[in-house]
């Protein structure tokens, strides 16, 4: 039996996210994550994050020579929706954070399933449990997140992120980041430590050819 749906007054407000996305990221660890899409809910505890931070940060896309098409929305207002769409098949979602005007944003990598596990084997393709969020390109899949998402204020319309700390005997894990050529190494990944829904994702460098574009990734 699914629990009850988290009460609204729980709703995490943009102070939360006008602030460094190191901190963001780690304290977004616990809170539940919602997608409504139509009529059907889906979603559940946040496991895994990533940060990101402005121009100084090589993995980031705001490490550019400025505000670009594709980063604007990182520039933009804290709490909203950053999708992209990367290495030609994966939707990844972001939250927008700093102050408008300064880039940063974090990313879902991980969610432990507890809201409409129906709904997301159905577009998972009847995965097991384990495997329909452990990763971000998966969790989009399983939550219907796509472009239209993009640039979204959160807990207004299909994505909702409530407040729900994590539990005492929970222990958070800090390493580097999963899947860049640069930047990998800074320690700004945030997981649950054992829980079993966390990627398998693996620290460290990633060669791709010299014709590949999308050479990181907030």
């Amino acid at each position: 039996m699914e629990p009850n749906p988290p009460d609204p007054s729980s709703l995490l407000q943009q102070p939360f996210f006008e602030r460094d996305p190191r901190i963001a990221a780690r304290e977004l660890l616990g809170c539940v994550l919602l997608s409504r899409k139509g009529s059907v809910m889906t979603g559940g505890r946040i496991v895994e994050t990533e940060a990101y931070l402005g121009f100084e940060d090589a993995g980031s896309h705001a490490a550019t020579k400025g505000v670009t098409r594709r980063n604007a929305v990182m520039y933009g207002p804290p709490g909203h929706a950053y999708v992209y769409f990367t290495y030609g098949n994966h939707y990844l979602l972001n939250f927008v954070c700093e102050p408008e005007g300064t880039a940063g944003a974090t990313l879902v990598r991980a969610l432990e399933p507890l809201y409409g596990i129906a709904v997301m084997k159905l577009r998972r393709r009847g995965r097991p449990i384990q495997e329909l969020t452990n990763g971000p390109g998966k969790l989009a899949v399983a939550l219907a997140v796509d472009l239209t998402d993009n640039a979204c204020p959160l807990n207004e319309k299909e994505i909702f992120v409530y407040e729900a700390p994590c539990s005492p005997k929970e222990r958070i894990a800090v390493s580097g980041r999963v899947g860049l050529t640069d930047g990998h190494e800074h320690q700004y990944r945030y997981y649950l430590l054992d829980n079993p829904f966390v990627s398998r994702g693996r620290t460290g460098p990633v060669r791709r050819p010299d014709f590949a574009k999308d050479r990181s990734r907030p």
